[in-house]
């Protein structure tokens, strides 16, 4: 599905903006970004950018309205149907982490809003939560458009290091190269949640 994927981008430069837009949408649409590889895509996406098949400035616009339209659908629906949700079964589920997104949505709203965008498994949960708990439109967009603003960027990084690495031919060729790129993301995504989890632990 990668391999498709980065074929159609590379085929026609009239489909990559469209295509950023809709893995952003979908990475931040309720529920369906749970079962989305959107770290892979964004990264893939990255990668194109990083060695000049994409430019960076329209792909980041692109990812931000993906974003921030993704956010609003989930708000609508959190608040349309939340008696509906509240039995969904994939929600039942994990009400446990649920129940954490709402605890800190009410104490710590504009916090958890903007640092649940970076947290795979809450990104698509946390704007429907508050549609969920009726949090103030007003509240929601001035962290949630914070958020989508910073949020393409950050997943786009790490595929920015490999495609401008990809250009450099020594380093394209050293058997060394994956495990580089392997070693940067991983650091990259402990800096994130180890200020999480400091952020947390001050909270309590």
């Amino acid at each position: 599905m990668e391999d498709w994927f980065l074929y159609l981008i590379k085929k026609s430069i009239f489909y990559s903006f469209p295509i950023v837009m809709t893995v952003a949408f979908l990475e931040s649409l309720a529920l369906v970004g749970l079962f989305l590889p959107g770290i892979l895509f964004m990264a893939a996406l990255g990668t194109l950018i990083g060695n000049g098949t994409l430019n960076f400035y329209p792909a980041w616009i692109a990812g931000f309205i993906g974003c921030i339209c993704g956010d609003s659908i989930s708000y609508y629906l959190g608040w349309k149907f939340k008696k509906y949700l509240n039995n969904f079964n994939l929600l039942k589920r994990n009400k446990k982490t649920l129940c954490k997104i709402q605890s800190t949505l009410n104490k710590y709203t504009v916090f958890t809003i903007l640092i649940g965008k970076f947290v795979g498994p809450t990104r698509p949960l946390v704007p429907m939560v508050c549609g969920m708990l009726n949090i103030s439109l007003k509240k929601f967009f001035s962290s949630s458009i914070f958020g989508c603003i910073l949020w393409p960027p950050v997943y786009f990084f790490p595929g920015i290091i490999a495609g401008i690495a990809i250009n450099t031919i020594k380093i394209k060729n050293n058997p060394y190269f994956k495990i580089f790129l392997i070693i940067s993301a991983i650091l990259i995504w402990l800096i994130l949640w180890k200020i999480w989890k400091i952020l947390k632990k001050n909270k309590y």
